[in-house]
Formats: C-alpha cells, structure tokens, sequence
C-alpha cells in the first residue's frame, strides 16, 4: 500500500510564481510532496491516484486573516440585520429592513420564551440603514418592559438595549462611562437612549448576560459551527482575532482542533487590554500557549484595538471629520497607553494585528510602530493594520518604509459603501475607502478580508470586492483602487498568509507545504471579474484529506 497520493485535476493554480500551473498533485505525511504533471508524479514510483477532482479546479485552501470564531456560535441567537444571512445549517434568514421589522422578530421571538428571566439577544442590527433615526429604548421597550433585550450591532462596536436591560445593569443619568448615548431633548434629556458605543459602556450589559454573544463562540459545538461555514468557504485557515487564551478556550480549540475531520487551521490572536490583564501577564499566557501549537492550532498573534468602527461613528478620523457632522470617534486605547502596549509587545517579538479603522486611528499606530522599532529594531517583524479603511497614499507610503502589512476591509464596500458614500466620509473620500489599488502600487503586502460574524464568511466573495468595488445598489466606488483578479486572489491566499507569518506552511500549492486544497466548480482566472464570487466551492482537502462539504437544508426563515 503506497503511501503517497496524487491528486488529478483539470487545472491547479498553485499562487507559486515559480510553477503557476499543474494537473497534478502528489501529497505525502499531510504536506504536498510534487506538484506538475503525471511525468512527474511518477519519478516519485508507485503512487495511488485519485482522479476525483479530474473535472474540477484545485487552488490553495483559502485563508481568512481576519476572522472570529464566534461566527459560528451566534447563530444560537437571532439574527435582525439588514441584509439576508445564511446559517450555517443553511436556514435564510431574511433582512429586516425597517425597526418595526426588527421589532416584529424580537417579539415574535419572545412570546416563545419560556423562561421569563432570561435576557432575549439578538444580533446583526445597523441602524445606519435607516437614515438619521436611531433606536432607542423606546423601541425596544415594545418587546419587553420587564425581560432584557440586548441586540449586538453587526459591527460589534455597540448595541441597543432596552429599559430593563439599563436597570438591570444599573446604568442610570448619573452613570459615567463614554459611549452612553443619551437623550438631548423632551422629558427623557440627560437619559440613556438604550444605545451602548463600544467596550466601556457595553461593559455593564456584557457582565449582566456574562459575555454571552462571546462565550458562545468559544464552545466545541460552535467551534464546528465555525468549522462548516470556512468548509462552505473553501477557506482551510482563519484567525480568531479575539481571544483570551483562557484555560476553557484552549481546551475547546485544543479538542476540536485535533479532530481528524475538523476542517479549518486556526489561528487565535490574543486581545490586549490593558486594564484587563498586565502586559507582562499576557505576555507570559501566549507563551505558555505557542508551546501547545499543533497543526491546526497556531498561537503568538497579538491583537490590539484602537479606535471604533465607522459606520457606528466611534472610528477615529481625521479633518475634516464625518461628511453628516458626526462627532468624532473613540480611542478603545488611550494614545498613550497604546503606544506603551505596542512598543512592549514588539520588544518582546510579537507580531502585532492592529484594528484602525478611521486614519487619525491608522496615524497614531504607524507613528507607535515606528517609534518601537526606532527603540527595537526588527526586520520581518511584520505587524499588520487591520481594517484600515480610510489610509490614504501617504500613509501606505509609510507602511511600505516601515515593513507594515496590510489587512483590508473589502466587503465594507459592499455592505456599507454606500452608506459611506452618503453618510459617514463623503463622496470623495468614500472612492479611497479599503485602496487596494495604493496599497500594492506602494508595496505594502496586502491581505483582504471579511471580519466574520460583521460580513458573511467567503473569501471568492472578498475577492469579488476588491475587483469590482461594487456597492450593494451598484454604484462603483474608485475605479483607481480596483485590483486584478490575480492579485485579489494571491490576497485572500499567500497576502494573508504572510501577514499571519504562515507563509512557509500554506497560502500557495507548494513543496513542503500543507496539502490544503480548495476545490472549485470553475476556474476563477478564466470567468468575468464580475462573477467571481459565483464561483461554486464544492469541498476541501487539509493535509490530504478529502472533505465533502456538509449537506445542509435549506429554508426561509420565519
């Protein structure tokens, strides 16, 4: 019985410059042993071919450099976004297109519960889609008087909540915390609205439920979750970019990870905030988890967060502010704290994953990064701005002097181009939104993403975003900062395996590397750019092992 399998395909796109092409792929102990034609293969003697993908196009398994593994595990709760979503159990569930849309779920939701302590927690809401308007208490008031209603936005950054939730949590008129929106006219002024911008102010609601939108993603049953919706993807590696390293996360990622059919690599990153734990303790707990790695489990990112997010207007920006007047956004870090907590975790060789969204965000982490590596220097230190959304071609000029890597937001030009075209940066600055295009002409290494659970999971997807630019109401948004096909594709596999310093282990179809393979109905190099994202995925292969993707049944959501 040999040993070694060649897998047969009608065209392989290796994304290795140095052999562009094959048919043929022979795999050996998990890692791809040749890659070329049958001739070959052969050299290498007696082989066992498999001729399953004979009729189908293999790539690299597609990479999602900025993802959180709690895509999976909110799918236990209702979804109330804007845009139509599909469970991983393939259940549709439609976009609530209006607050009485979103009312009408909730409550529905809500008669059926039996237990009448429990808080009812939905996510997926933007109220951004619903012009100048804002949800307040009031709305949600309707479900409930007496239960807690939470409702996660889809950025993450903020949530709505009800009366009860506010008195349950003990936020009143004298709480002060930044990021309490309250009231500024009429009998209810200098109250909380029931809308809660970013960490600090959803903190109290986050202890009331127990970090529960969190906690859910962190459970076996939902790391599979996760599992099967990367599965559909074609993506065979994801970061989590935010995790604690807990004993409980290590074990459930641990477990899952060292199941044979588990298809995803993962890749956890540790959020540093400060006032949570010391640097020097978080410090001490990646160590202690890079010597657990294992093949599909790869610990050492650091993650640290620096402003909010644009559409919920707390991402910092610079002059001449948002395009409606919105007050500028929230430091997550204080400035100098962050440039303290970079400098330190730089010093001690970590790569660092950095969340700005605004450019006053951006220029604050370049001016940290180079003041750390003026102190320390460090080559290939290869710290990567994630999201990013705002730089402009001074700042990628900078990136590229400084080694920075780059993670774009792609899909924020689908799902909320247009609102950024209208509302939050203006039509100028809105055509610059996500530059792909500066960024590789200014050779910044280049990765692109979906920040799952906030878009959906799917890198051809991505992809698709970043060739055409499209808004969902069609309107292109820079022509200038489109990108090729072939370059969106080398992003979404070896650009965002460099920025996860994985390189050498997957991202191209290569000697000695995993044989993580995804398997394609059509050959994306060869349809329109327009149908990129139509490319159908139909499996995927991690270390040599043929996964069928999942069945699941579809259905509409109530």
């Amino acid at each position: 019985m040999t040993d070694i399998t060649v897998f047969q395909a009608r065209k392989i796109i290796t994304m290795n410059p140095m052999q562009p092409e094959a048919t043929h792929v022979a795999v050996r102990d998990g890692r791809v042993l040749a890659v070329g034609d049958l001739a070959r293969m052969q050299a290498w003697g007696e082989f066992t071919l498999d001729a399953r993908f004979a009729d189908d196009v293999l790539m690299p398994g597609l990479v999602e450099g900025h993802s959180h593994l709690m895509a999976g595990g909110l799918w236990k709760f209702p979804f109330v976004g804007f845009h139509a979503r599909t469970a991983p159990d393939g259940k549709i569930w439609s976009g609530c297109i209006d607050f009485d849309a979103v009312i009408e779920r909730l409550c529905t939701i809500e008669a059926a519960m039996t237990d009448p302590a429990a808080p009812l927690l939905a996510w997926g809401f933007d109220p951004i889609f619903f012009g100048i308007e804002r949800m307040t208490v009031h709305h949600l008031d309707r479900v409930s008087t007496t239960r807690a209603v939470v409702i996660l936005h889809a950025s993450q950054h903020l949530m709505n909540v009800n009366t009860a939730a506010l008195v349950q949590a003990e936020i009143t008129r004298d709480t002060e915390i930044e990021g309490i929106a309250r009231f500024d006219s009429g009998e209810h002024i200098g109250e909380a609205t029931g809308e809660l911008q970013e960490f600090a102010a959803m903190f109290p609601i986050t202890r009331l439920t127990g970090n529960i939108f969190r906690v859910a993603g962190e459970t076996e049953d939902s790391l599979r979750m996760f599992g099967q919706m990367a599965q559909h993807a074609g993506v065979t590696t994801a970061t989590d970019l935010v995790n604690d390293l807990s004993d409980f996360n290590h074990e459930s990622l641990a477990k899952v990870t060292s199941e044979p059919d588990f298809p995803v690599r993962l890749v956890p990153a540790y959020l540093s905030m400060v006032e949570a734990v010391s640097i020097d303790a978080g410090i001490v707990r990646i160590r202690e988890r890079q010597a657990m790695n294992n093949d599909k489990l790869h610990y050492g990112l650091v993650k640290i967060v620096v402003d909010g997010s644009i559409q919920g207007f707390t991402a910092r920006v610079r002059w001449p502010g948002y395009f409606n007047g919105a007050p500028n956004g929230i430091w997550i870090l204080p400035p100098t704290q962050l440039k303290a907590a970079i400098a330190q975790f730089h010093a001690a060789g970590f790569q660092l994953h950095i969340h700005t969204n605004g450019d006053e965000a951006t220029e604050l982490a370049i001016d940290a990064i180079e003041a750390a590596l003026q102190t320390h220097p460090r080559a290939d230190h290869r710290h990567t701005l994630q999201h990013c959304q705002m730089a402009d071609a001074a700042q990628f000029m900078r990136m590229a002097r400084l080694g920075i890597c780059v993670n774009l937001f792609a899909n924020h030009l689908y799902y909320w181009g247009d609102a950024h075209h209208e509302l939050t940066m203006g039509p100028d600055r809105a055509m610059r939104m996500d530059a792909c295009g500066t960024a590789l002409a200014a050779g910044v290494p280049l990765a692109i993403h979906s920040d799952a659970p906030i878009t959906p999971l799917g890198p051809l997807f991505t992809a698709w975003c970043a060739v055409n630019r499209l808004t969902s109401s069609g309107k292109k948004l820079g022509d200038a900062e489109c990108i090729s096909v072939a370059d969106a594709l080398y992003a979404i596999t070896m650009g965002a395996a460099f920025t996860l310093s994985m390189d050498h282990l997957i991202g191209s179809i290569d000697i000695g590397k995993y044989a993580d393979f995804c398997v394609l109905g059509d050959d994306p190099t060869a349809v329109p750019p327009e149908a990129l994202k139509d490319v159908p995925v139909l499996g995927t292969v991690i270390g040599g092992r043929v996964l069928a993707l999942p069945k699941i049944e579809s259905s509409k959501a109530a």
